[in-house]
């Protein structure tokens, strides 16, 4: 090997090297990667998404009539629908109550369904025919009511209803509440819906307290002396 080639050599390698070096300081283009920022252009912004059309059951909070209705959820069983309705006292004065919750019925586009409301319930299912009583509610506390119908279809000729929305007054002629059905108010084409009276609810029940528990003994009891053992 000359003199002349192995300087030539040196040379490359050195500018070999120098590249290596410059492209490991240059910023890589990553963009798009986990972590980094939004990579659209300042001023755009993504379309929302659709909100869902399913009715969602707002945080408890009080009217100012001083009346919260809300659902209790449901149960389905053989065709026959139950939904538990919840009137809440969350005022400041007593409220006197007597009768049955008032209901209208809306399907998808929030007109309303006509159905016939069957108080007690007896057309649709036995047990819920008990007369309304009168009783007064103090702050916090609840009534109670059941909303029942049958997903019954007897005429291939006429549509079935399918309800999306129930609106509640505690009763006749006070202001509604849009509450949770809790699914579709499917009354197939039986045109009619039950409800029963309202009955005052049960105090909760208190939680039991656990007692304290005993310390667990040790190993050895202290007054014990251990044994003299002799060699």
């Amino acid at each position: 090997m000359t003199l002349h080639g192995a300087a030539a050599r040196r040379r490359t390698g050195v500018a070999l090297a120098m590249a290596l070096v410059l492209g490991a300081c240059a910023p890589a283009d990553h963009r798009g990667q986990a972590g980094d920022g939004p990579s659209r252009l300042p001023g755009v912004t993504a379309t929302p998404s659709p909100t869902p059309s399913a009715y969602v059951s707002p945080p408890f909070w009080c009217p100012e009539s001083g009346l919260r209705v809300r659902t209790r959820g449901s149960d389905a069983a053989m065709g026959l629908r139950a939904l538990g309705l919840e009137l809440v006292n969350c005022g400041d004065q007593p409220y006197r109550l007597k009768g049955y919750p008032a209901l209208r019925v809306l399907d998808e586009q929030r007109e309303p369904i006509t159905l016939r409301v069957v108080p007690g319930a007896k057309e649709i299912t036995p047990g819920f025919d008990h007369p309304p009583q009168q009783f007064t509610l103090q702050k916090g506390e609840r009534a109670v009511a059941t909303v029942l119908w049958r997903n019954l279809v007897t005429d291939s000729t006429v549509p079935a209803t399918n309800g999306a929305y129930l609106l509640v007054a505690p009763t006749a002629g006070q202001p509604v509440e849009d509450v949770d059905p809790d699914g579709p108010i499917d009354v197939g084409n039986t045109g009619r819906i039950g409800v029963s009276a309202w009955k005052k609810a049960d105090p909760p029940a208190p939680v039991p307290t656990q007692p304290a528990q005993p310390p667990a003994p040790s190993a050895v009891p202290s007054s014990v002396s251990p044994p003299d053992i002799r060699l």
